[in-house]
């Protein structure tokens, strides 16, 4: 691929809707278009801690993600080569051995909470979406995401909400909505919006062509 890669930066809080809005543009611009990298996938691997431990890590501050890595591979990526992201085991907290190859896409969809918090991952954004939604609705997806996909009790996720995703959010993700292109209300229930920026996207496309 000669041309740069397009790349689209998705924030808001957790449970906000910020997956919802990045399939939406999957399956409206096309599958052999659009490529979605998660930020979670980032997550420093915590495998030299004993499992006990890893439990208590804050995963809401910056210095959760390997930021390193990602401006590194989303660099890559624009400039049409191969990445091979990390994956996180969200039960042991640890990367898995295994890695699957990533090959240059003409938009990139780097979705997560702290996408806008770094200045230099930010600054390779071409546009930047923040999903905004109620607080009460955030935390109901959250609870009912981290029972049935990454096996967590009741106890454990209102305590990890209480001592560090509420405080989080409101310290390192939630100011990064001044930073954002678009406020999504709503996030992929919000046609109108999703209509506007896949709009937009195909105008960049044209001009790259």
């Amino acid at each position: 691929m000669s041309e740069r890669g397009i790349l689209i930066g998705i924030a808001g809080g957790t449970g906000s809707g910020k997956t919802l809005v990045a399939n939406n543009m999957f399956s409206e611009l096309g599958s052999d278009r659009v490529v979605i990298i998660c930020q979670d996938s980032y997550y420093k691997d915590l495998s030299h801690l004993p499992l006990d431990h890893r439990s208590r890590h804050n995963f809401d501050h910056p210095d959760s993600i390997d930021f390193d890595l990602l401006i590194s591979d989303m660099k890559a990526l624009l400039q049409g080569q191969t990445i091979f992201p990390p994956i996180y085991d969200f039960v042991t907290h640890a990367r898995k051995p295994s890695t699957d190859a990533i090959g240059p896409h003409a938009i990139i969809v780097l979705e997560g909470i702290l996408t806008f918090d770094n200045p230099e991952l930010r600054n390779l954004m071409d546009i930047k979406l923040y999903v905004d939604t109620d607080p009460d609705i955030r935390f109901i997806r959250r609870l009912k995401r981290d029972i049935l996909e990454r096996g967590r009790s009741l106890e454990s996720i209102i305590r990890q909400y209480e001592e560090s995703v509420r405080p989080m959010h409101l310290q390192f993700v939630e100011p990064t909505k001044r930073y954002a292109d678009i406020i999504i209300p709503e996030g992929g229930y919000n046609k109108v919006a999703i209509d506007l920026i896949k709009t937009k996207i195909e105008a960049l496309l044209r001009e790259r062509e």
